[in-house]
């Protein structure tokens, strides 16, 4: 990538920090990492389960009370810092670089097991065609395909129909990895999320004429209003919508950082918020719309084969495919939608650890991404495609993806609203290009009612975890993987903040520290138009 030379009063970024070339291209990434496995097989579960049509109110204030008000600090600081996570806590205070490399190791066990996911779907998609599953799904999944151990351990046995698409997977994950922000992740996203879209907007129509699917809809929609006295559906609509954007990853943090100078953040914010959320209610209305109709072909009421994640992808769908008029085209389109956001999902996640060693060991985009990935895609290729592998991205997920996000969000809100007390310093940049200002109600937002959500989370995770061995997995195994896991990615954190940077790194960047004074010395009115 060429060089341009730094023109006066433009930031780094425009210089020698790679950009979206266009505001489009930032969205449409930010929603590719945002519309992924959960929108599709998490979320019609859960407001089924918590109100139906009803859960869609705390949903709303779950994204306009925390979810867009926590996705606008990681723009700030992204945008306003002008680097990696551990980069842009580490130029906002010295401390704060550990909470950037919490973020970066846990993106790293998410990717190792993320990978497993998107194969297991790509093979799928084949297995629409063939319905090699027969009669019964679920141990077709369990048995001859994943192969899966009696008992949860640490297994070598390594089972060929998973190693496979794992190892195309990764090839393809690289591949977009090196070429960089706009040859690689624009494009990708460019291609796979109108795909994304196309495919489901198909899957929907097709599956909303299936015999019983009103069935399925009146389900999901009916709207339950006494459930939204109880505080766990709150609950749960906040953690959805936390994790659905996400938010405190890291990702958005890079993302914003390769966002040029003058970019409206709030409008973007807002556009990838609600994109998203359109995405969770098509989601809805086909998921459920096919399990009406496998409720009807099994002469059961819908409650009886509703079911969300691995359940709901690789045993209820193929189901459904088997029964149901074109099963085949059903079964491509679906599997085909997951393949697609999860490798929109798995680049923004890859981007978070690639740029942060690019940050601080000063190398170029080629030769970090190489450093990066194939250590993480070795990794994951010796521990999931193997008989073991299930138990292993089971317990993983539970307590670094749920638990350990959470922690580390909660410790992120609290540096930097009553830590740092950064709020409306970041709130003054959020404004200086945004169609939409905003003023105390974000800060109130964002350093009050942030670190009470995510708190009341985090202990209730925390007590649910202690109460019981989770999924009954013996007590080793959840202590290595899941609590251990937990654990060592904050001792390693720690550890990465006291690794020197380079002197080729872009910590000390002179253009940086005279944009810094440049944005710092702007005097700008008080907020004024729309607050949020």
């Amino acid at each position: 990538m060429s060089t341009p030379s730094l023109k006066k009063g433009a930031p780094l970024a425009e210089g020698k920090r790679e950009t979206f070339s266009s505001r489009k291209l930032f969205i449409l990434s930010a929603i590719g990492s945002a519309v992924g496995l959960g929108n599709i097989w998490r979320f019609p579960y859960v407001a089924y389960e918590n109100g139906g049509g009803a859960f869609l109110i705390p949903y709303l204030v779950a994204i306009l009370c925390a979810g867009i008000p926590l996705l606008f600090l990681d723009y700030a600081i992204g945008h306003r810092y002008r680097g990696s996570a551990p980069l842009a806590y580490r130029r906002a205070s010295r401390k704060a670089e550990v909470l950037g490399w919490w973020q970066v190791l846990i993106c790293f066990i998410i990717a190792i097991y993320y990978a497993a996911i998107i194969a297991w779907a790509a093979m799928y998609c084949w297995f629409s065609i063939t319905k090699a599953w027969g009669d019964d799904a679920a141990t077709f999944f369990m048995e001859d395909f994943l192969q899966v151990a009696p008992e949860a351990g640490v297994s070598m046995d390594i089972v060929g129909g998973v190693f496979g698409p794992m190892l195309g997977v990764w090839l393809v994950a690289i591949i977009i990895m090196v070429a960089g922000v706009n040859k690689g992740i624009s494009r990708a996203n460019g291609i796979f999320m109108p795909l994304l879209i196309v495919m489901f907007v198909i899957l929907v129509v097709q599956s909303v004429f299936l015999p019983g699917a009103i069935d399925g809809l009146n389900a999901f929609f009916t709207p339950n209003f006494e459930a939204l006295q109880n505080p766990g559906v709150w609950a749960a609509a906040f953690g959805h919508i936390f994790f659905s954007l996400s938010v405190a990853f890291g990702i958005m943090v890079t993302y914003s950082s390769y966002m040029k100078r003058k970019s409206d953040l709030t409008g973007s914010g807002y556009v990838v918020a609600f994109a998203n959320s359109s995405f969770e209610l098509l989601a809805g209305i086909g998921v459920f719309a096919a399990l009406g109709f496998m409720a009807y072909n099994a002469n059961s009421a819908v409650g009886d084969v509703a079911t969300s994640g691995i359940g709901l992808a690789f045993i209820a769908f193929p189901t459904i495919v088997s029964a149901a008029p074109l099963g085949s085209v059903i079964g491509v389109l679906f599997f085909g939608s997951l393949v697609f956001a999860g490798l929109t999902s798995l680049i923004s996640i890859l981007e978070v650890i690639v740029a942060a060693f690019q940050d601080k060991l000063g190398w170029n985009r080629k030769a970090a991404t190489l450093v990066v990935t194939l250590p993480v895609a070795f990794i994951s290729m010796v521990l999931f495609p193997t008989t073991t592998g299930l138990y292993l991205l089971d317990t993983m997920d539970a307590f670094v993806n749920q638990f350990g996000i959470l922690a580390c969000a909660l410790v992120i809100v609290i540096v930097f609203g009553a830590g740092l007390g950064m709020l409306p310093r970041l709130a003054k940049h959020l404004n200086r290009h945004s169609s939409i200002k905003l003023g105390t109600g974000w800060m109130v937002l964002v350093g009050g009612v942030g670190p009470a959500a995510l708190g009341y989370m985090l202990i209730n995770e925390v007590q649910t975890k202690i109460s019981e061995s989770y999924s009954g997995y013996p007590v080793w195994f959840n202590g290595v993987f899941g609590w251990g896991m937990a654990g060592a990615l904050i001792v390693g954190a720690v550890l990465m903040s006291f690794v020197p940077w380079s002197k080729k790194s872009k910590l000390n960047d002179p253009e940086f520290e005279e944009h810094q004074q440049k944005v710092e010395a702007e005097e700008l009115p008080d907020p004024v138009g729309k607050e949020y």
